[in-house]
């Protein structure tokens, strides 16, 4: 049966480096042996967490051949999300706080139970609040003998971790998948025909979950070719606004979509554990104070549909930067080539195309456009997923990028 890192795509490298490390850490000393704290880092779409989370396994792995045999129960209920001694931590708000911090680190604390270690695996910590940073600093400068952290971030940029609490970390690098690698899983794992699988590769930006999502979900591909469709209209800025209005309308009806059935579960578990509906003595003062809980569930709903909406506009951003960097490429490829109809045509000629599917409108983009218009376009966009990150509204962010799309291709 297949281990664990056979669930990573295009990383040889770093599956090599974990599975030395996990056989050292099951050989050696404990204090001398393992590093206790490790940052993982790579575009979106690499793996880093998948990558971090092999590597938990392989660290409780049981087997006692190569770590991370991905058939004994400590990595199967790893990989699960159900093991004892591996506490996974995904925000589902904007940022990570220091109360959420305080109680990671009182888990992390304990002796492990039932595995190796006690692992406590950090997703986006590039989320954490400088606060929650600080707490988690001070465990990781003196951390428990048989506690590990795994750190997830984009990169080592001090605007995604800070440089102190990057100093205390084993620095992982992913690198992004080639897409004959996400090809050859979409064949091989989800028995995609060679033709969808090709082609939700070629357009994914190297991030293998969302070939995945591109190839088998009709709403996904919908998402995407109302993205490229702001494109075409920036030419007619009446039609241009209502493409940026229809992105947020289209990400806010994402949100409310997958938070409707676990915003409800949530609230139906929560009015049960008040005591809602029962009859006994107690029952009245358990609900007396309910409130204040109800609220706070509130706005970690909200605060997860928000990030759910920004994630679901920031693809689509990228999406939309992606056919101008294309044009942009082949604009300054046909520059050795003259002009018009001598221009090479796009994928060829060493012009790797992030959207190739849409080959004659980016050709005919860099006709029309110069490379200082479409450079300012391609800025305009990185200056509204700035604005989004400083959270202004989106409405008005995408209405400024449009205006500023539009003022870029006619000077």
């Amino acid at each position: 049966m297949a281990g664990v890192f056979d669930r990573l795509v295009g990383q040889d490298a770093v599956e090599s480096e974990l599975t030395a490390a996990a056989i050292a850490a099951r050989a050696g000393s404990v204090e001398g042996a393992m590093t206790h704290s490790w940052l993982f880092t790579g575009p979106p779409g690499s793996g880093r967490s998948v990558a971090a989370l092999c590597f938990a396994a392989a660290l409780q792995c049981a087997d006692p051949g190569t770590p991370g045999c991905g058939h004994c129960h400590a990595c199967t209920t790893t990989m699960a999300g159900t093991h004892g001694d591996v506490r996974r931590v995904i925000p589902e708000g904007l940022s990570i706080s220091t109360k959420e911090m305080r109680a990671i680190v009182q888990i992390a604390a304990r002796r492990p139970s039932t595995g190796r270690w006690q692992v406590v695996l950090i997703e986006d910590a590039d989320r954490l609040t400088e606060a929650a940073g600080n707490v988690l600093l001070k465990v990781v400068e003196e951390p428990p003998d048989r506690t590990v952290f795994l750190l997830c971030a984009p990169s080592v940029d001090p605007e995604d971790i800070s440089v102190t609490l990057r100093s205390r970390c084993r620095h992982v690098h992913l690198v992004t998948p080639s897409v004959p690698a996400i090809a050859h899983v979409l064949r091989e794992r989800d028995q995609l025909d060679a033709e969808t699988a090709d082609w939700a590769a070629s357009i994914s930006g190297g991030h293998v979950g969302r070939a995945r999502r591109l190839a088998t979900d009709d709403e996904a591909r919908e998402h995407r070719k109302r993205a490229l469709a702001l494109v075409a209209a920036v030419s007619r800025p009446g039609a241009a606004y209502a493409a940026a209005d229809d992105l947020v309308k289209a990400a806010d009806d994402e949100a409310k979509q997958m938070s409707a059935a676990r915003d409800e579960r949530e609230r139906d578990e929560l009015a049960t554990a008040m005591g809602a509906g029962g009859t006994g003595k107690g029952a009245a003062s358990a609900t007396r104070g309910s409130a204040g809980v109800l609220k706070d569930l509130e706005r970690r709903q909200k605060s997860r549909a928000t990030r759910t909406g920004r994630d679901a506009l920031d693809r689509a951003l990228i999406d939309v930067a992606g056919v101008y960097r294309d044009a942009l490429a082949v604009r300054f490829a046909a520059g050795t080539h003259g002009s018009g109809r001598s221009r090479p045509k796009p994928g060829t000629d060493g012009v790797t195309l992030t959207h190739p599917d849409m080959a004659d409108q980016i050709t005919d983009l860099a006709d029309r456009v110069p490379p200082e218009g479409l450079l300012r376009s391609i800025e305009a966009v990185l200056a509204c997923r700035e604005a989004l990150d400083l959270n202004v509204k989106p409405r008005f962010a995408l209405a400024a990028m449009v205006a500023a799309l539009i003022a870029a291709q006619t000077r």
